[in-house]
């Protein structure tokens, strides 16, 4: 038997992965899409459905990016909606930590966590920019040193309010007076089925591993490589003792592509196209600018990247994660650049990539069975480069294989999203 594959979908939109000029690509607004997915990914036996979720439209030197979802429905109540057409299948939303309070966000989850029967789960993040906070009466501005700070106790809070109720079903007062948050009175519902919502975190700065280790169930991270990821495995999982925790108490589930063929030579043919139409000649000049921190419209984008170097204090993006050392990533472009002999759009392609399972059906199963084998995750979140149906392939004829080889269930044995995970339930704290 092999080590369990843990699968789980992802509903893209804020980012450059769909391939919104294919005829393929439906609405990411329609209910219906979001349905098809789901049972996709149900009928395949994931673990959950993540949601991703954009607080403000991205700009780019004052203009809407234009590989924003514009209209994305809040991600809780479409969550809410979809557990009425899905009897396993975990739903996960992501919900800022930074812009929401304890009590409100969680009555949402736990009231997800009973409509669903114990499949509710909280991908929790934090913002520090005040263009997003731009929204919200308080400014939202945070320090991004007080980020993670606010996030743990926050999170903190939300266990208290989840463990106010005794498991027999008996309402206690709770009180919670902090640097954050002071708060106090009774919570609205009982112990949910599963103790509390499962929670993911995505950070991978020192203090967000830390904050992974100390509190998170599951944890999204980009470490895709094989050797990325078992260091990153080994750093995350070396951390969790010192919270009394054990290895299995987190998943380390990294976001990866996958393209099929009938042939190796087919399926890397097929990838080499997908990322010509996810890297457009304006998207390249975009991402390029984005790095550079200056209009670069008049470049060609098949021709050589620029001499200078960039602007760190730019304003140009807005509402985007900051690269955090842009001239080291305009260093790493040019030498990548000048050793390969590549044009702007070439150099994007090659350097903006998620990590890729590319192959037949049955060279990407094995592959993923051996990622998980040698410590470098326990499981992926797929992103597929077309919505809605883009997760059909996969269903159909990579996980048999995984089953084939003992590294994914044939049937859910339980009903909560903890038990598809093999996450104990939380200690009740009353």
């Amino acid at each position: 038997m092999s080590r369990p594959v843990h699968l789980a979908a992802h509903f893209p939109g804020v980012n450059s992965t769909t391939v919104w000029s294919d005829p393929a690509s439906g609405s990411h607004i329609d209910f219906s899409s979001f349905e098809r997915l789901a049972r996709t990914a149900e009928r395949g036996l994931f673990d959950f459905f993540f949601l991703a979720e954009g607080l403000r439209p991205r700009e780019h030197k004052g203009r809407i990016h234009d590989l924003d979802v514009v209209g994305r429905p809040e991600s809780l109540t479409v969550l809410a909606a979809l557990a009425a057409v899905t009897e396993r299948l975990g739903l996960a939303a992501t919900v800022n930590a930074t812009f929401n309070e304890p009590f409100e966000l969680a009555r949402r989850f736990a009231a997800l966590d009973h409509l669903s029967a114990g499949r509710a789960a909280w991908n929790i993040v934090t913002t520090s920019d005040a263009f997003t906070g731009a929204n919200f009466r308080r400014g939202g501005y945070l320090d991004r040193a007080d980020r993670y700070t606010r996030a743990a106790e926050f999170l903190a809070t939300a266990r208290q309010l989840w463990d106010s109720w005794t498991p027999e079903g008996r309402a206690r007062p709770f009180a919670h007076h902090g640097e954050h948050f002071d708060v106090e009175g009774e919570f609205t519902a009982p112990r949910s089925p599963q103790g509390h919502p499962v929670v993911i975190q995505a950070g991978d700065s020192p203090e967000g591993r830390e904050f992974a280790a100390s509190a998170a169930d599951v944890v999204f991270t980009r470490h895709g490589t094989p050797e990325a990821g078992r260091a990153f495995y080994a750093d995350v999982k070396g951390r969790l003792a010192a919270y009394g925790r054990s290895p299995d108490d987190l998943k380390i589930m990294p976001g990866v592509t996958f393209v099929l063929g009938d042939t190796a030579a087919e399926a890397q043919e097929k990838a080499a196209g997908i990322r010509r139409r996810q890297v457009s000649p304006q998207n390249a000049i975009l991402a390029l600018e984005q790095v550079w921190g200056v209009d670069l419209s008049s470049y060609d984008p098949d021709g050589p990247l620029p001499a200078f170097d960039p602007d760190p204090s730019s304003e140009l993006a807005q509402g985007r994660v900051r690269i955090a050392d842009p001239l080291a990533v305009a260093r790493k472009w040019r030498a990548l650049s000048e050793a390969k002999g590549l044009s702007i759009r070439q150099t994007v392609i090659e350097t903006t990539a998620r990590q890729s399972f590319i192959g037949t059906a049955r060279s990407v199963a094995r592959e993923m069975a051996e990622f998980v084998r040698v410590g470098a995750a326990d499981g992926f979140i797929l992103v597929p480069h077309l919505t809605p149906g883009g997760l059909d392939d996969f269903v159909d004829q990579v996980v048999p294989l995984l089953q084939e080889r003992g590294a994914h269930r044939t049937e859910y044995r339980g009903a909560t999203l903890r038990s598809h995970l093999g996450l104990r339930e939380p200690v009740w704290k009353g």
